[in-house]
Protein backbone atom coordinates (compact mmCIF):
# COMPACT_ATOMS: atom_id res chain seq x y z
CA UNK A 1 0.00 0.00 0.00
CA UNK A 2 2.65 2.47 0.48
CA UNK A 3 4.55 1.71 -2.46
CA UNK A 4 1.74 2.45 -4.60
CA UNK A 5 0.51 5.39 -2.87
CA UNK A 6 4.17 7.01 -3.24
CA UNK A 7 3.74 5.79 -6.77
CA UNK A 8 0.25 7.62 -7.71
CA UNK A 9 1.98 10.43 -5.78
CA UNK A 10 4.34 10.54 -8.65
CA UNK A 11 7.56 9.61 -6.99
CA UNK A 12 9.59 6.71 -8.55
CA UNK A 13 10.13 3.56 -6.44
CA UNK A 14 12.77 0.91 -6.33
CA UNK A 15 11.35 -2.40 -4.22
CA UNK A 16 13.72 -4.16 -2.24
CA UNK A 17 13.48 -7.65 -0.40
CA UNK A 18 15.81 -10.23 1.27
CA UNK A 19 18.04 -9.44 3.70
CA UNK A 20 16.63 -5.17 4.44
CA UNK A 21 19.46 -3.97 6.67
CA UNK A 22 16.59 -0.67 8.00
CA UNK A 23 15.26 -3.78 9.53
CA UNK A 24 17.76 -5.99 11.07
CA UNK A 25 16.36 -5.55 14.74
CA UNK A 26 13.12 -7.29 13.26
CA UNK A 27 14.86 -10.02 11.07
CA UNK A 28 17.49 -10.94 13.58
CA UNK A 29 20.31 -9.46 12.49
CA UNK A 30 22.64 -9.33 9.06
CA UNK A 31 20.80 -12.76 7.95
CA UNK A 32 20.36 -14.60 4.58
CA UNK A 33 16.75 -14.51 3.41
CA UNK A 34 14.36 -17.57 1.89
CA UNK A 35 16.41 -20.15 2.31
CA UNK A 36 12.67 -22.27 3.07
CA UNK A 37 10.71 -23.15 0.25
CA UNK A 38 7.91 -21.12 2.05
CA UNK A 39 9.72 -18.18 2.50
CA UNK A 40 11.52 -18.04 -1.10
CA UNK A 41 7.77 -18.27 -2.23
CA UNK A 42 6.42 -15.49 0.00
CA UNK A 43 9.46 -13.28 -1.49
CA UNK A 44 7.92 -14.25 -5.08
CA UNK A 45 4.77 -12.89 -3.78
CA UNK A 46 6.26 -9.73 -2.32
CA UNK A 47 8.34 -9.08 -5.30
CA UNK A 48 5.02 -9.28 -7.22
CA UNK A 49 2.57 -6.93 -5.45
CA UNK A 50 5.91 -4.37 -5.30
CA UNK A 51 5.68 -4.72 -9.04
CA UNK A 52 1.92 -4.51 -8.95
CA UNK A 53 2.16 -1.23 -6.64
CA UNK A 54 4.06 0.25 -9.64
CA UNK A 55 8.14 -0.31 -8.51
CA UNK A 56 10.51 0.41 -11.54
CA UNK A 57 13.05 -2.54 -10.42
CA UNK A 58 13.40 -4.34 -7.03
CA UNK A 59 16.63 -5.16 -5.49
CA UNK A 60 16.90 -8.85 -4.21
CA UNK A 61 19.65 -8.77 -1.49
CA UNK A 62 21.09 -11.89 0.15
CA UNK A 63 18.87 -14.65 -1.13
CA UNK A 64 19.56 -17.75 -2.67
CA UNK A 65 20.64 -17.69 -6.21
CA UNK A 66 17.58 -20.32 -7.59
CA UNK A 67 15.34 -17.46 -5.69
CA UNK A 68 16.30 -14.94 -7.00
CA UNK A 69 16.57 -16.74 -10.66
CA UNK A 70 12.75 -17.21 -10.24
CA UNK A 71 11.93 -14.24 -8.67
CA UNK A 72 13.64 -11.80 -12.02
CA UNK A 73 12.09 -14.76 -14.14
CA UNK A 74 8.38 -14.11 -13.07
CA UNK A 75 8.97 -10.56 -13.02
CA UNK A 76 8.97 -8.33 -15.95
CA UNK A 77 10.26 -5.24 -14.27
CA UNK A 78 14.17 -5.51 -13.90
CA UNK A 79 16.12 -6.96 -10.40
CA UNK A 80 19.36 -6.19 -9.24
CA UNK A 81 21.28 -8.63 -6.78
CA UNK A 82 23.21 -8.00 -4.09
CA UNK A 83 24.52 -11.51 -2.87
CA UNK A 84 21.71 -13.21 -4.59
CA UNK A 85 23.40 -14.85 -7.40
CA UNK A 86 23.67 -14.15 -11.04
CA UNK A 87 20.47 -15.19 -12.05
CA UNK A 88 19.54 -11.02 -11.58
CA UNK A 89 18.88 -8.54 -14.62
CA UNK A 90 21.81 -6.37 -12.62
CA UNK A 91 24.27 -6.50 -9.90
CA UNK A 92 25.16 -3.94 -7.66
CA UNK A 93 27.63 -3.69 -4.19
CA UNK A 94 28.44 -1.15 -1.64
CA UNK A 95 31.45 0.32 -3.58
CA UNK A 96 33.37 1.21 -0.30
CA UNK A 97 33.50 -2.62 0.37
CA UNK A 98 34.31 -3.35 -3.36
CA UNK A 99 36.84 -0.72 -3.70
CA UNK A 100 38.53 -1.17 -0.55
CA UNK A 101 37.89 2.31 0.60
CA UNK A 102 37.87 1.10 4.44
CA UNK A 103 41.36 0.36 5.37
CA UNK A 104 41.19 -0.57 9.09
CA UNK A 105 42.52 -4.03 9.84
CA UNK A 106 39.04 -4.41 11.50
CA UNK A 107 36.94 -4.10 8.04
CA UNK A 108 38.23 -7.16 6.49
CA UNK A 109 36.36 -9.11 9.47
CA UNK A 110 33.37 -7.60 8.85
CA UNK A 111 33.48 -8.19 4.95
CA UNK A 112 30.36 -9.50 3.55
CA UNK A 113 30.70 -13.03 2.21
CA UNK A 114 29.26 -12.21 -0.94
CA UNK A 115 31.40 -8.87 -1.94
CA UNK A 116 34.49 -9.05 -4.28
CA UNK A 117 36.99 -6.31 -3.65
CA UNK A 118 37.89 -4.47 -7.42
CA UNK A 119 40.39 -2.51 -6.34
CA UNK A 120 42.23 -0.33 -3.30
CA UNK A 121 41.45 3.39 -2.81
CA UNK A 122 42.97 6.08 -5.19
CA UNK A 123 43.79 6.19 -8.37
CA UNK A 124 42.34 2.64 -9.17
CA UNK A 125 38.51 3.54 -8.24
CA UNK A 126 37.80 4.30 -11.66
CA UNK A 127 40.01 0.93 -12.54
CA UNK A 128 37.79 -0.87 -10.10
CA UNK A 129 34.35 0.63 -11.05
CA UNK A 130 35.16 0.18 -15.13
CA UNK A 131 35.87 -3.62 -14.10
CA UNK A 132 32.50 -4.19 -11.97
CA UNK A 133 30.95 -3.30 -14.90
CA UNK A 134 32.27 -5.52 -17.33
CA UNK A 135 31.95 -8.59 -15.15
CA UNK A 136 28.14 -7.97 -14.31
CA UNK A 137 27.63 -7.46 -18.38
CA UNK A 138 29.52 -10.53 -19.12
CA UNK A 139 27.68 -12.52 -16.62
CA UNK A 140 31.45 -12.93 -14.78
CA UNK A 141 30.08 -11.99 -11.65
CA UNK A 142 28.75 -13.02 -9.52
CA UNK A 143 29.75 -16.76 -9.93
CA UNK A 144 29.35 -19.45 -7.08
CA UNK A 145 32.22 -18.09 -5.08
CA UNK A 146 30.06 -15.02 -4.24
CA UNK A 147 26.40 -16.88 -4.06
CA UNK A 148 26.96 -18.23 -0.96
CA UNK A 149 23.29 -18.12 0.31
CA UNK A 150 21.58 -21.95 -0.47
CA UNK A 151 18.91 -23.92 0.09
CA UNK A 152 19.03 -27.67 0.65
CA UNK A 153 18.42 -29.91 -2.36
CA UNK A 154 15.31 -31.14 -0.26
CA UNK A 155 14.06 -27.41 0.16
CA UNK A 156 14.80 -26.77 -3.28
CA UNK A 157 12.36 -29.37 -4.68
CA UNK A 158 9.55 -28.33 -2.21
CA UNK A 159 10.30 -24.74 -3.42
CA UNK A 160 10.29 -26.10 -7.11
CA UNK A 161 6.77 -27.74 -6.61
CA UNK A 162 5.23 -24.36 -5.02
CA UNK A 163 6.58 -22.84 -8.46
CA UNK A 164 4.77 -25.08 -10.50
CA UNK A 165 1.21 -24.83 -8.39
CA UNK A 166 0.58 -21.69 -10.30
CA UNK A 167 2.96 -21.79 -13.17
CA UNK A 168 0.18 -21.30 -15.66
CA UNK A 169 -0.94 -18.29 -13.62
CA UNK A 170 1.82 -16.11 -12.91
CA UNK A 171 3.28 -16.51 -17.24
CA UNK A 172 -0.43 -15.13 -18.00
CA UNK A 173 -0.07 -12.46 -15.25
CA UNK A 174 3.35 -11.88 -16.77
CA UNK A 175 2.31 -11.61 -19.87
CA UNK A 176 -0.57 -9.25 -18.99
CA UNK A 177 1.77 -6.66 -17.22
CA UNK A 178 4.57 -7.01 -20.42
CA UNK A 179 1.14 -5.79 -22.54
CA UNK A 180 0.67 -3.51 -19.94
CA UNK A 181 3.71 -1.91 -20.02
CA UNK A 182 4.53 -1.71 -23.17
CA UNK A 183 1.51 0.07 -23.66
CA UNK A 184 2.65 2.85 -20.58
CA UNK A 185 5.78 2.86 -22.73
CA UNK A 186 4.07 3.90 -26.30
CA UNK A 187 1.50 6.18 -24.90
CA UNK A 188 4.62 7.89 -23.21
CA UNK A 189 7.22 7.90 -26.20
CA UNK A 190 3.04 9.66 -27.97
CA UNK A 191 2.97 12.16 -25.35
CA UNK A 192 6.83 13.19 -25.63
CA UNK A 193 6.83 13.15 -29.52
CA UNK A 194 3.90 13.85 -30.50
CA UNK A 195 2.29 11.71 -33.35
CA UNK A 196 3.71 11.47 -36.82
CA UNK A 197 0.75 13.17 -38.49
CA UNK A 198 1.56 16.32 -36.30
CA UNK A 199 4.99 16.43 -37.56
Amino acid sequence: RTAKKIVDGGVAVMGHIGLTPQAISVIGGFRAQGRTATRARALLDDALRLQDAGAFSIVLECVPPNVAHAITEALEVPTIGIGAGNGTTGQVLVYHDMLGMSSHPHHEEFMPKFCKRYAQVGHAITEGLEEFKKEVSDGTFPGEEYSPYVMSDAEKTSFDKLLAKDAAERVKKHEETEKILKLAEEYDQFSLYGSKDNE
